[in-house]
């Protein structure tokens, strides 16, 4: 992490001959791009694996689903390589205006006839045919702000004050989130909201006066809702109700045991017959882990392991706070939701609604997830061209 305004200062433009100034070119952190279109591509295919029965019965055609999936690549693949050529520096005066859109789209949600509902939540905000799930936009809406906060003035860290406008706007977003309800992406944007505190480098007591309270919440929030009590109760006992609450963990469980080492090889998995519920969405891992058993699982996480590393790696080289701070701040968000999928899917913790980022169904998730890659790669190509220019 940068600790002096000397580090943040951009390194010198190199001068060629006759004294014109010129800019190094560089690709960036290619094996990270490529790791991410790969993951993007991979999950593509299981979409089609894991919904295609499933649309042929529902919808009559079983490429419904991975239609969208491929589409949502196309439009997530001009969305990360476009916005990787915006100087990433730019992006410091989008914050709050994100903040504010991600807040006003999750308003919209409670809207007659602009929010659409479906398995008793409200979560989509939508127009005929087209529709987005802003909760998508707004964990990465709030770590543009978070990291404009606290790149304009690093020192807000140190003081509960100045750590209060970062704190508020994230539990403003759990707020509304909760409202939906949807307690999986509330405790996904809590642990981003602590997660960026400590990025920026607030100390021990802060962090734990901010942790607590949290960690006490997530009973209450159990409790205040009785079908979260019967989902932690399926979680700890599934067999108490193998028709009801604890149906969807068991048909999860029965795909990662059918999968074995080898898996029962692709696009032959039996879960995804309409045993599994969202097999092409929130359990689509265990699909995965169904095809491709324990070595695919392995291979997977190796990827996705690959990618959270280089989006660190790229934070740790940037020599901007605020560059250092987005890139963290979206590999966090990455490296969280994925842990929370994995952890749901495996029986960890309660099952919760929450897609495996890039691989998942859902055109909103897949888009917004590249984009923000797309800034990530858009700074370790500024953090090549230093070196370039360094050299020069």
């Amino acid at each position: 992490m940068p600790r002096s305004k000397e580090r943040l200062r951009p390194a010198p433009a190199a001068r060629g001959r006759g004294g014109i100034r010129r800019a190094g070119t560089s690709f960036g952190d290619l094996p990270f791009l490529a790791a991410v279109l790969l993951l993007a591509v991979y999950g593509v295919v299981f979409v089609y694996s894991a919904s295609s029965y499933n649309a042929a019965v529902q919808y009559g055609d079983s490429f419904y689903f991975v239609k969208k999936q491929i589409a949502g690549l196309v439009l997530g693949i001009a969305g990360m390589i476009g916005i990787s050529f915006v100087d990433f520096e730019k992006l410091r005066k989008a914050g709050l205006p994100a903040l504010i859109l991600s807040l006003v789209l999750l308003a919209l949600v409670f809207v007659p006839g602009v929010g659409k509902s479906n398995y008793g939540a409200t979560r989509w905000i939508g127009f005929g045919s087209f529709t987005i799930q802003p909760s998508e936009l707004a964990k990465y809406g709030f770590v543009l702000f978070a990291a404009g906060y606290f790149a304009k003035d690093p020192a807000r860290m140190r003081t509960g004050k100045g750590i209060l406008p970062v704190l508020f706007a994230g539990l403003g977003i759990c707020a509304l989130v909760i409202l939906e309800p949807n307690m999986s992406v509330t405790m996904l944007i809590a642990a981003v909201t602590i997660g960026m505190i400590f990025l920026a480098g607030a100390s021990r007591g802060s962090l734990l006066a901010i942790a607590v309270p949290v960690l006490l919440a997530v009973p209450a929030l159990i409790l205040a809702e009785p079908y979260r009590l019967k989902r932690l109760s399926a979680f700890l006992d599934p067999w108490q109700s193998p028709k009801g609450e604890g149906y969807q963990l068991i048909q999860s469980l029965y795909a990662l045991a059918n999968g074995d080492l080898f898996g029962t090889g692709l696009f032959r998995s039996r879960q995804k017959y309409r045993f599994l519920p969202f097999a092409e969405s929130d359990f689509i891992l265990s699909v995965i882990a169904e095809e491709t058993g324990f070595v695919g699982i392995l291979f997977l996480f190796a990827l996705i392991g690959f990618i959270v590393w280089r989006g660190f790696r790229i934070a740790r080289s940037c020599d901007s706070f605020y560059g250092y701070m987005l890139a963290a701040g979206i590999t966090l968000a990455f490296t969280l939701q994925t842990a929370l999928n994995a952890l749901v899917v495996s029986g960890c913790i309660p099952p919760t609604g929450l897609p495996l980022p890039l691989v998942s169904a859902g055109n909103t998730s897949l888009v917004v997830t590249m984009t923000a890659m797309g800034v990530v790669y858009g700074i370790s190509r500024h953090n090549a061209r230093g070196k370039i220019h360094k050299m020069q």
